[in-house]
């Protein structure tokens, strides 16, 4: 049988999880924790030295001392399968608060819309904890387009006018990145061919290498390359401007808003992981993202220092559920595919 959420279950499940996010708020957590952990392990779904990395590692070792755990916390970096084996590992974890899993909401929210067999359960294996972190895309070209091109617009005229080198590098296929890019050339009668990477960095490697054209990655990514003069950022999918690169128009100022993207990075823990357990781990996970440090230091890889309540990060990987599905399915895009 399909792993894949029916709208209906994934509302009740999401109501049930809302239900549960909002007790907490009833919770003292130095109170209702029955005894603070020694030791708390992170799995990271993606190799050391990534941006997520960072932020799993400078908001761990900010823990050390807090309500919920007496020591900073262990990284386990678990790469492979577009970050699906950290949150495999999480389901089969013992739900003690002992053991957290960071993840970009692409593995909750649209994962279940391209995966027919996901081997867990968004909503009723983990419960959310707290955003910690977020990122905005980019597109960037590099030297095999031109230097007149400048912006969205004129990179698709240039795109429609050489069909043979139209293309586009992602981290992976099935990937935020993957879709904005796949949208962009949907939406303007554009065939833009998608290249996928492990990774950001190979793609980085290629596009200033003039191997491929273009690449939509988290904008961070891009930063040292792009001040470098080596390849040109030339949109990002915040809301507003990026503040790492503040000359950037984002696509809803060049007149692309439905590639308005904020992707984050949340921390979960099993389900039936105590209320207590999840409230302690929260109010530790935002008083360390609070910390100029860490701020600072996720500034560095293009990440902007962002905590949540549990119920609010709830309600966005709901939000971003309901939102992805059309568009998955617009694109055609399976896991098989």
């Amino acid at each position: 049988m399909s792993n894949m959420m029916t709208t209906t279950n994934t509302r009740r499940q999401f109501l049930g999880h809302m239900g549960a996010a909002a007790a907490l708020g009833t919770l003292s957590p130095l109170a209702a924790l029955a005894q603070t952990i020694e030791q708390v392990k992170i799995f990271y779904g993606f190799p050391a030295g990534s941006s997520g990395d960072s932020v799993a590692r400078r908001v761990g070792e900010k823990l050390a001392g807090s309500a919920y755990t007496r020591n900073s916390a262990v990284v386990e970096n678990k790469p492979g399968a577009g970050g699906r084996i950290a949150l495999e590992s999480l389901k089969g974890a013992a739900a003690d608060g002992s053991v957290l899993t960071l993840s970009p909401f692409s593995c909750t929210s649209i994962y279940p819309h391209i995966y027919s067999k996901l081997s867990y359960d968004p909503v009723k294996d983990f419960v959310p904890v707290s955003i910690a972190a977020i990122m905005h895309h980019g597109l960037a070209v590099g030297p095999l387009v031109p230097a007149s091109v400048k912006n969205v617009k004129d990179f698709l005229a240039w795109a429609k006018a050489n069909p043979g080198q139209a293309n586009y590098g992602s981290p992976a296929a099935g990937s935020t990145p993957h879709f904005i890019g796949a949208l962009l050339g949907l939406n303007n009668g554009v065939d833009l061919k998608h290249v996928p990477y492990r990774g950001s960095i190979p793609g980085v490697t290629d596009v200033v290498g003039g191997q491929i054209a273009s690449m939509v990655t988290p904008s961070g990514d891009f930063i040292p390359n792009h001040k470098a003069g080596k390849l040109r950022l030339i949109a990002t999918s915040g809301k507003a401007r990026s503040p790492f690169s503040p000359e950037v128009a984002t696509f809803a100022e060049q007149g692309f808003p439905e590639l308005t993207t904020e992707e984050w990075f949340g921390f979960y823990a099993p389900a039936r992981t105590p209320a207590a357990v999840v409230a302690a781990a929260n109010a530790a996970i935002n008083a360390a993202i609070k910390e100029k440090a860490v701020v600072d230091s996720l500034a560095v890889v293009g990440l902007i220092a962002q905590g949540s309540t549990a119920a609010e990060m709830a309600a966005s990987q709901q939000a971003e559920f309901e939102r992805w599905g059309p568009l998955v399915k617009k694109i055609g895009f399976t896991a098989e595919s």
